[in-house]
C-alpha cells in the first residue's frame, strides 16, 4: 500500500516561516544559447518539452494537502489537475534587452509568491536577451527542495549534448497517497501523542552537545557563535522587494589558490565573499570593526539516516574576516576558522536539526513570526547572522536545456527578517556563477557588491604568487 508523503518538520518550517515580505522559494536564471538546439527554437516547443520531461517527476506533479485545523505537517498529494500552462510562462525582456533589464525583471519575478493550490514551483523563459540569448527563469519552494536536490532536479531537464535525452529521464518515485480527513486527524493525534516522548529521546544528546560547546569555546575551537554580528545596512526587517546582482568568476583560479595554499573551495570562495563585502561596505562608509558573520547551509545528504524529506541540511557560522585588509590573511585565517567550525558541526550531528525541525507548530510557528516581522524584532535585538552564503557544487561539464547550451547558471537563495543578503555560487563547466539576492530596500544595487568578487580573487591570486617561493 502507498504510504502518506508527510512533510518533514524541516520542509514544512519552510512553510510556516513564510510571510509575504519573507518568501521561502530558490531561484535559478540560467542563460541560454538558443543555437545549438537540434531545431529551431521555439516556446511551445520548449513548453511542451518541459511538460514530457517532468510530468511523472513528483518533485514537480504534487501539492500541499493541509491536515485540518493545522495540527500537524501537511502531506504531499498528486495534482491531478496538474497543467504546464500554470508552470511554465514566456516573457520578452524591455529593450535594450541587456543585463539591467534582465537583473530588474527577474527580482520582480522572485519577489511574488508561490501559488500554495498548485506543485511549488514556476518557470518564465524570457526571450531577447543580449540580442540572441534566452533565459530561463525557475522557482522552487524551499520546502521541496535544498540546494543539492534543486541541483539534481536540473537532471530532469538538461542533457550531455544538444539532441541527447535529460540525465534523468522518468522517476522511480511514486506520489504519496491522499486520505481522508479522519485519517489525517488520526495522525496528528498520534503525532502529539508521541512528542512528548521524542522531546526526552532528543534531550541527552542536545545536553551533551551544549557540554561539548562550551568546552569548544574555552579552548577556542568552536565555530562562531550566533548573536555576535555587527549590525550593517542588511540587517532589519525586510520588505518584499527583491534586488539580484550577478557576476563570474574564474573556477580554474580558485582551484590554483586552493593548491598553493593547502586550503579548500569553499575557504577561498568565503574569503573572496568576505573581501567583496568588506569593499562594498567601505564604499559606503559602513564597515565595522568587528568581521561580518555568515550563516553556511552544509549538506547532510550523505550522513544524513532520514530517508524521507526533501532538505538535508545543516548549518555553521563563519566569520568573513571583513576586518582583515590583507586577502591572503584572510584566507588563512578563514581556512583556520573553517576547520575547526567543520569539527564542532560534525560533532553535532547529521540529522539535528531535522529532528528538532519536527517540533516546530504549524499555526504557533506562523504567527510568532508575523508578530517578529510586525513588532520588527530584528532591530532591537543583536544581529544573528548578517547574511547567508552557500556554495553549490555544480556540473564540471557543459550542459544543455531542452538542446540550448548553458552558458551561465546563476542561483538565488531566500532573504530573511535581520539578514537581508544572501550569496550563492555553483560552479559549471569551469567558471563560478555568483548570485546576490536582497532586500531591495536594504542593498538597492547589488551590483555594487557582487562587481568586487572578480576584483578580490584577483587580488587573491597576486598576493599567493607573491608569497610563493
Amino acid at each position: 500500500m502507498t504510504l502518506m508523503d508527510r512533510l518533514s518538520g524541516l520542509d514544512a518550517s519552510f512553510l510556516y516561516l513564510e510571510t509575504p515580505a519573507q518568501l521561502m522559494h530558490v531561484c535559478g536564471l540560467i542563460v541560454l544559447d538558443p543555437s545549438t538546439m537540434p531545431t529551431a527554437y521555439s516556446f511551445e516547443h520548449v513548453q511542451s518539452e518541459i511538460d514530457r520531461r517532468v510530468k511523472d517527476v513528483p518533485a514537480f506533479t504534487r501539492k500541499l494537502r493541509r491536515v485540518p485545523l493545522g495540527l500537524d505537517h501537511p502531506i504531499w498529494v498528486r495534482d491531478k489537475g496538474f497543467d504546464i500552462e500554470r508552470h511554465v510562462h514566456r516573457l520578452a525582456l524591455p529593450q535594450p534587452g541587456g543585463y539591467r533589464e534582465l537583473a530588474a525583471l527577474t527580482a520582480h519575478l522572485a519577489a511574488l509568491p508561490l501559488d500554495r493550490s498548485r506543485p511549488l514551483w514556476e518557470m518564465w523563459i524570457i526571450e531577447g536577451y543580449d540580442d540572441d540569448k534566452i533565459v530561463c527563469f525557475s522557482k522552487m519552494h524551499h520546502a521541496t527542495v535544498d540546494g543539492v536536490s534543486g541541483s539534481n532536479l536540473i537532471s530532469h531537464l538538461c542533457a550531455l549534448e544538444p539532441d541527447a535525452e535529460p540525465l534523468a529521464l522518468g522517476s522511480q518515485q511514486q506520489h504519496g497517497r491522499d486520505a481522508g480527513s479522519r485519517e489525517l486527524l488520526a495522525r496528528a493525534a498520534l503525532s502529539a501523542a508521541t512528542r512528548p516522548l521524542d522531546a526526552v529521546r532528543l534531550l541527552a544528546p542536545s545536553a551533551k552537545l551544549v557540554t561539548k560547546t562550551v568546552g569548544r569555546a574555552r579552548e577556542g575551537t568552536a565555530m562562531a557563535a550566533p548573536f555576535s554580528a555587527p549590525r550593517t545596512s542588511f540587517n532589519g526587517t525586510i520588505t518584499g522587494h527583491r534586488s539580484i546582482g550577478l557576476a563570474d568568476v574564474s573556477l580554474e583560479d580558485i582551484k590554483a589558490i586552493k593548491k598553493a595554499t593547502g586550503t579548500t573551495v569553499n575557504d577561498v570562495v568565503l574569503a573572496v565573499s568576505g573581501g567583496a563585502l568588506r569593499a562594498y561596505l567601505d564604499e559606503r562608509g559602513e564597515l565595522p570593526d568587528a568581521s561580518l558573520l555568515a550563516t553556511v547551509p552544509v549538506s547532510v545528504r550523505e550522513s544524513s539516516r532520514r530517508s524521507g524529506g526533501a532538505n538535508k541540511v545543516s548549518a555553521l557560522f563563519a566569520k568573513l574576516g571583513t576586518d582583515v585588509e590583507d586577502p591572503l590573511e584572510r584566507l588563512q585565517q578563514m581556512a583556520e576558522a573553517n576547520k575547526n567550525a567543520k569539527e564542532h558541526h560534525n560533532a553535532i550531528g547529521a540529522d539535528s536539526l531535522q529532528d528538532w525541525a519536527q517540533f516546530a507548530a504549524p499555526r504557533t510557528f506562523g504567527l510568532a513570526v508575523r508578530a517578529y516581522a510586525g513588532l520588527r524584532m530584528a532591530e532591537k535585538h543583536p544581529v544573528v547572522h548578517n547574511l547567508v552564503i552557500s556554495n553549490v557544487p555544480g556540473p564540471p561539464v557543459p550542459l544543455y536545456f531542452m538542446g540550448a547550451r548553458i552558458e551561465a547558471l546563476y542561483p538565488l537563495g531566500p532573504v530573511f527578517h535581520g539578514a537581508g543578503l544572501n550569496i550563492t555560487v555553483m560552479s559549471h563547466d569551469g567558471a563560478v556563477h555568483v548570485g546576490a539576492i536582497a532586500c531591495r530596500e536594504s542593498m538597492p544595487d547589488p551590483d555594487a557588491l557582487v562587481r568586487h568578487f572578480p576584483e578580490e580573487l584577483a587580488r587573491l591570486k597576486k598576493a599567493v604568487e607573491n608569497a610563493s617561493p
